[in-house]
């Protein structure tokens, strides 16, 4: 998909088929993003991390970031330059698309996630802290908000259909919270076994 190597390095890899939309699909995970020009399903698992999911609305080329924290809290270039912060998360999905052909003044935005499902991150409000850089980098840098689902108890598994837009959440009622923290601390697990869910909302 690209030859440079740093956004190599967060490009999501995991590839499948979906049986159930019958689509090419993509599983991005904490610290990684994903773009695309044809008709594919974007699919991942939030507890406190927030996914933006960015198209042009004028060609469906789109993609879905995935991060954990809005920044490094550091001054170092190197180290903040990870897709598992916010601000650079943003920045490499937007760059990638205005790569593959979107354009700035089409582009919009739906974001998702921020949820409160860990005792040992609410004192730092972590989810909280996520959603507030993320509505406020939207605003910034001048792209629409359109829809969002954020905040909250639950975790969640979200459905970006890129070419069109539409989004599918199913609220995890019940979810291993070890398995989920372990997952987003360390950036790179999957949950073990798939939870339970709630109905399917549209977005």
């Amino acid at each position: 998909m690209t030859n440079n190597p740093l956004i190599s390095e967060h490009f999501a890899n995991n590839l499948y088929f979906d049986r159930t939309f019958s689509l090419e699909a993509a599983k991005v995970l904490p610290g990684e993003y994903f773009v695309a020009t044809t008709n594919v399903v974007l699919v991942t698992v939030l507890g406190s991390c927030v996914s933006a999911c960015i198209r042009d609305r004028a060609n469906g080329i789109g993609g879905m970031n995935h991060f954990m924290l809005a920044d490094s809290g550091r001054d170092d270039d190197l180290f903040s330059a990870s897709a598992r912060y916010g601000t650079y998360a943003m920045e490499i999905l937007i760059n990638h698309l205005l790569k593959l052909g979107a354009k700035r003044q089409n582009l919009e935005a739906k974001l998702f996630g921020g949820g409160r499902v860990m005792a040992s991150l609410s004192s730092s409000m972590v989810g909280d802290r996520n959603v507030h850089f993320a509505r406020n980098y939207l605003k910034t840098e001048g792209i629409a908000l359109v829809s969002s689902d954020l905040l909250d108890i639950h975790p969640r598994k979200v459905y970006f259909f890129p070419a069109t837009g539409r989004v599918l959440v199913k609220k995890l009622v019940r979810v291993h919270n070890d398995t989920l923290e372990r997952r987003e601390r360390a950036y790179a697990t999957r949950l073990i076994e798939e939870p339970a869910s709630g109905e399917i909302e549209l977005f």
